[in-house]
């Protein structure tokens, strides 16, 4: 068995295995998500704490089940990462973003639902600079690459 063989039966196992539940679990997701709100704009009418603690509380459910989806994608770029030999800071970094990025749009969202969107704006600036001190590093990196390549 040859070594492209091999690769190739390894994507189609995490294709196979990727696949069939990221599309059960979005469905899932969505009839979730749909009947949450439609709660929400229900109990709003009355008392409107009730429908941001349904929110809340719905975007909690939501957010422990991508978990499961989060884990598979840390794998696969560490997998990603052994096939190119690649410095493990970087992808240690990519993965730092990706949690800053999903912690802040999840934040904000929160935020702006409960209707306070400066807080929610605050919230979304400090992430995109929390990415961007996080970048740094590897943008200097980069640089002294192309550098390099140029001299």
């Amino acid at each position: 068995m040859s070594v492209d063989d091999k690769g190739e039966r390894q994507a189609e196992f995490y294709v196979a295995q990727m696949g069939g539940d990221v599309a059960l679990s979005m469905v899932q997701v969505g009839i979730i998500g749909v009947a949450g709100a439609l709660l929400a704009v229900q109990f709003k009418s009355g008392k409107a704490e009730y429908g941001i603690y349904i929110s809340i509380a719905l975007s909690l459910l939501i957010f422990f089940s991508i978990i499961k989806n989060l884990e598979m994608i840390v794998r696969m770029v560490r997998t990603i990462g052994d096939y190119i030999s690649m410095d493990t800071v970087y992808i240690g970094t990519l993965l730092k973003m990706l949690g800053i990025t999903y912690i802040a749009e999840f934040s904000s969202s929160i935020c702006k639902d409960a209707g306070y969107q400066t807080i929610a704006g605050q919230i979304e600036i400090f992430g995109k600079l929390a990415v961007l001190v996080l970048s740094m590093p590897i943008l200097m990196a980069l640089l002294d690459t192309v550098k390099g390549f140029l001299s």
